[in-house]
């Protein structure tokens, strides 16, 4: 029986496609679904009987593995609970996208565990386990509304080209599949990015969408200081850390990123292109330190969700970033011991921007000593 084709560019109501695809997955059926870089074949991972339907389909050997599509990055630790901060940092960063993280499948609280024994091995069969979050909104919406993941495969047959559209689909499996939701051609029209993440490295799998280059800067461990206007609290710490950073590691300071760090600055009421204070530019350069070419920046969700670690200069600014952004709470503190403010100086004398900085460098030196480099 030939496949029930769903042009969803044209659908009435999408809620009710995703309805229609989510029914087709709880009763066992085959559906090809687009995402952002090839047509996928899903089905639900809790029908053991449905991956042997895929599996046939595809007419892939056993041994290679199938990779889970999950709802978001927040899911990844209930299925990888001890996943490196590496690999949650390109999950964070890369997700919804085209990379596919594969970790150790080792740990005895990972949802994999529950799913039936046949489909672990079809999806952990060497000890790994391959995830992914695809950047398309309807099968974001679909695995919203199913119970458990999906196994999401390319639609064709093990070696064949990868399929951009509905017609390719149907052209490789036919009526292998019950299902195809078509929203016309793939828009990257080539496969994700596999990546085997360690503890502070990763291995490219499969080439894909996301350079080398890219996965190199994504994974970069960023920390971000706050203050209220990024022109003298936060610059000073962010150009001290870079220095202790640096130092530490054996580079210079210009060299860090290139090393896997990455340290920023950011204001929560900050003026975007604002100088930075001369009294605070004057106190670094005595330290050797150039603060004079800074820019201050406004606090983004762009940059909360890409830090790693967001140190504050006084309680008030924690609490302001974990009201907005309460996702972020865990990796938000005060830069302070015992939450202690690091005071304004802004206004004040230059001996008030003098204690500020050394007020910062005994933090921050107290912050890194602790740092896994």
């Amino acid at each position: 029986m030939p496949p029930v084709v769903i042009d969803i560019r044209s659908a009435e109501d999408s809620r009710d496609v995703v309805h229609r695809a989510v029914q087709a997955l709880a009763e066992g059926k085959l559906v090809a679904m687009p995402t952002e870089t090839v047509y996928g074949l899903a089905v639900s991972a809790l029908d053991e009987s449905a991956v042997a339907r895929l599996l046939e389909a595809k007419k892939r050997s056993s041994g290679k593995a199938l990779t889970l599509a999950i709802r978001s990055a927040d899911d990844v630790l209930d299925y990888v609970p001890d996943l490196s901060p590496l690999g949650r940092r390109l999950a964070r960063r890369c997700w919804p996208g085209p990379v596919t993280v594969v970790a150790d499948d080792c740990h005895p609280e990972s949802l994999v565990g529950q799913l039936p024994a046949s489909v672990q091995r079809a999806v952990a069969p060497g000890g790994t386990i391959g995830l992914r979050v695809p950047a398309h909104q309807m099968v974001l919406d679909v695995l919203r509304m199913l119970v458990g993941p999906i196994v999401l495969t390319s639609a064709n047959l093990q070696g064949g080209t990868d399929p951009v559209t509905a017609a390719e689909v149907i052209e490789e499996l036919g009526d292998q599949v019950q299902l195809i939701l078509d929203d016309g051609q793939s828009r990257l029209g080539q496969p994700s990015t596999v990546v085997k993440v360690g503890r502070k490295s990763f291995k490219i799998l499969r080439a894909g969408v996301v350079s080398e280059q890219t996965l190199n800067r994504l994974s970069c461990l960023m920390i971000l200081l706050v203050c209220t206007g990024n022109t003298c609290r936060s610059p000073m710490a962010e150009v001290m850390a870079r220095k202790m950073i640096a130092e530490r590691l054996g580079y210079k300071p210009c060299e860090l990123a290139d090393h896997g760090v990455l340290v920023m600055s950011a204001g929560l009421s900050a003026m975007s292109g604002a100088r930075p204070s001369p009294e605070a530019v004057s106190v670094m350069s005595k330290m050797g330190l150039q603060l004079a070419d800074h820019e201050s920046q406004l606090l983004t969700d762009h940059l909360v969700r890409q830090a790693d670690l967001i140190w504050t200069m006084t309680a008030s600014h924690r609490q302001a970033i974990t009201a907005q952004w309460p996702e972020a709470a865990a990796r938000t503190s005060v830069l302070g011991r015992n939450q202690s403010d690091i005071a304004d100086p802004i206004g004040g004398p230059l001996e008030y921007y003098e204690k500020c900085a050394q007020q910062i460098k005994a933090e921050l030196e107290h912050r890194i000593s602790d740092l896994d480099l």
